[in-house]
């Protein structure tokens, strides 16, 4: 067994096809196919279902996902302890963030770091905050910036970056531009546009709603806060967003804080504790970019 084969049933786990772990590992998909055929043969058991359109992990499969990460994972150690002690940061990070994100410290942070420690390649994958927590728990993301309501996910390590509350934005004329405030109960009386299940701005809202037993109707969703003010603005639905997002819009969308929500949606970083010289120098310069001027 080695390692290489290790890498590439992994990227065929994650990404769920042949072809987009191929290019991911750099070689061709034949070569995918083969060493992971190799390793089958080795374990004797056949680790992927290929009857459909989409790879899936079969049960041996998922029994052994969690052990080969670990080893890549061991292996990716005994480099970065060298390097620590030799004062040089090597490996891979693989940094997640959440879907419609528009903060640009996070990339000055990246652009910093790659300028400093170019023997780290780093890949940046966007998804739902839900999921991203799941790949940091299971070793897969290394560093995640997620939307979260309120609370640090269980057993990750959490740096808070923006806090800020939840605000519902409408075109001039609206009824509810009218007040300096809008009532949750009399928001949900309007078609609402948001951001999907599984980010943490639409779980701040759907608790606060869930909590007073209220039943919005989520008209329209999208993962980037210019297509939900464009969609506002069009007078389709009542955008909710947070503060900084609503702020860049005030040219058509005036924004009135929600009477009723009052956790706040955070904007965080996660990661496991334990980690390696490369997670631990990134959160630093995280913490740098993000401590400049305005940036939401």
């Amino acid at each position: 067994m080695e390692l290489r084969q290790l890498e590439y049933f992994v990227a065929v786990a994650e990404e769920r096809n042949f072809t987009r772990a191929a290019e991911r590992v750099h070689i061709s998909q034949s070569g995918v196919s083969a060493q992971i055929r190799r390793l089958e043969r080795e374990l004797g058991a056949e680790l992927f279902d290929r009857s459909a359109r989409t790879v899936t992990l079969t049960v041996a499969g998922k029994a052994a996902l969690a052990h080969a990460r670990t080893a890549l994972a061991a292996a990716g150690a005994v480099g970065q302890a060298v390097g620590e002690v030799s004062d040089l940061i090597r490996g891979r990070l693989t940094v997640g963030m959440v879907v419609g994100c528009t903060v640009t410290p996070l990339f000055d942070a990246l652009a910093a770091f790659h300028r400093d420690h170019p023997g780290v390649e780093l890949s940046l994958l966007e998804d739902n905050s839900d999921r991203l927590v799941e790949g940091v728990r299971a070793g897969a993301v290394d560093l995640a910036l997620i939307g979260a309501a309120a609370a640090a996910p269980e057993g990750l390590e959490t740096l808070t970056l923006i806090s800020e509350r939840l605000v519902a934005a409408v075109p001039p004329g609206h009824p509810l531009a009218a007040g300096p405030r809008v009532a949750l109960s009399e928001l949900v009386a309007h078609p609402i546009v948001c951001m999907p299940p599984g980010t943490g701005l639409r779980t701040v809202f759907d608790r606060a709603c869930a909590a007073r037993d209220l039943h919005p109707v989520i008209a329209l969703q999208a993962t980037a806060a210019d297509a939900i003010a464009d969609l506002a603005a069009r007078d389709l639905a009542v955008a909710v967003l947070s503060e900084s997002m609503a702020a860049r819009y005030g040219d058509r969308l005036t924004a009135r804080l929600i009477e009723g929500v009052e956790t706040p949606a955070l904007l965080a970083l996660i990661w496991k504790g334990g980690q390696g010289p490369a997670v631990r120098e990134l959160l630093a310069y995280s913490r740098r970019a993000f401590a400049g001027p305005a940036h939401a």
